[in-house]
């Protein structure tokens, strides 16, 4: 039996996966949490994060999402065919959740717990930066 560290490598696809962990290439916990704020983007806005046939201050959504929450038009990246049919509360809180698990500094990401009790309205949206630089 072999005793020692493990290397583990990442797989996946890079847009699901947090910056420090693309430069450092360790697995990690974080890459779930930061993963699960891409797909609540995802789901808020109903496009993909990387949407090449968009212009380029588009085609990334995470910083499309920064670049409206940063000019206070959080809801403008709200599914466009919902038109108002959506609860603006809850489409900030999902919008801002999301953008809290793809936080540029990692240390400063939420667990799952704190996520879910913004979720339920059971404690206050978290203050972001205006901007993911």
């Amino acid at each position: 039996m072999r005793k020692g560290r493990r290397t583990t490598h990442l797989a996946g696809t890079m847009c699901y996966m947090p910056p420090e962990c693309i430069s450092s290439e360790k697995a990690s916990k974080e890459i779930d949490v930061y993963c699960f704020g891409v797909v609540a983007l995802e789901i808020a806005c109903s496009r993909r994060s990387i949407e090449p046939k968009y212009e380029e201050s588009r085609a990334s959504l995470v910083a499309w999402v920064w670049d409206l929450y940063g000019k206070r038009w959080l809801l403008d990246a709200a599914e466009p065919k919902l038109s108002v049919d959506f609860d603006a509360r809850e489409m900030e809180c999902l919008l801002t959740v999301g953008l809290w698990f793809v936080h540029p500094d990692q240390n400063l990401r939420p667990s799952i717990r704190q996520a879910i009790q913004v979720l339920n309205f059971e404690a206050p949206l978290p203050k972001l930066p205006y901007s993911n630089v």
